[in-house]
């Protein structure tokens, strides 16, 4: 059995509900939930937006790859109505769901890095990961999330 770590945020629509059907879908087709993080309001990154996202992290015990996951992962995105990423630009969305880390997995794909690549210069996704998983050590950096938080610029 793997742990996934899966960073999920939404910024339109009714956005507690959004979380609870994603979280539901994630148990029902990756596996059990070990962890769910408490829900964290965050100012969008990266672009312009009125509307503010809600953010948490979940933890599943999985048979599935990394792969597997992320196809599941990009299922669930658009069966919730997510339109398709376009380019580099972030935008609004119903709900978005990142793997952050798979055990301690390093990988690197055409279609997915582990862990993933910004995660520690993210307070919406280390806050909630740190809260359900405080011992987890990056693999990359060697570092607690306590210290990449920390790190962050407040």
């Amino acid at each position: 059995m793997n742990r996934a770590y899966l960073a999920l945020g939404t910024n339109l629509g009714d956005k507690p509900v959004n979380l609870l059907r994603a979280i539901g879908y994630i148990a029902g087709e990756i596996g059990a939930l070990s962890a769910i993080s408490s829900v964290y309001e965050t100012q969008p990154q990266g672009y312009e937006s009125e509307n503010n996202f809600l953010n948490r992290v979940v933890g599943v015990d999985t048979l599935l790859t990394p792969e597997e996951i992320l196809i599941i992962t990009q299922s669930i995105e658009k069966r919730m109505g997510r339109t398709q990423k376009t380019g580099l630009s972030y935008q609004d969305r119903i709900i978005d769901i990142d793997i952050i880390a798979y055990d301690d997995l390093i990988l690197q794909t055409e279609n997915l890095q582990l862990p993933h690549p910004l995660f520690h210069q993210r307070r919406f996704v280390l806050e909630p990961f740190n809260e359900i998983a405080t011992g987890y050590v990056h693999p990359v950096f060697g570092k607690k999330l306590t210290e990449l938080l920390d790190e962050l610029v407040p």
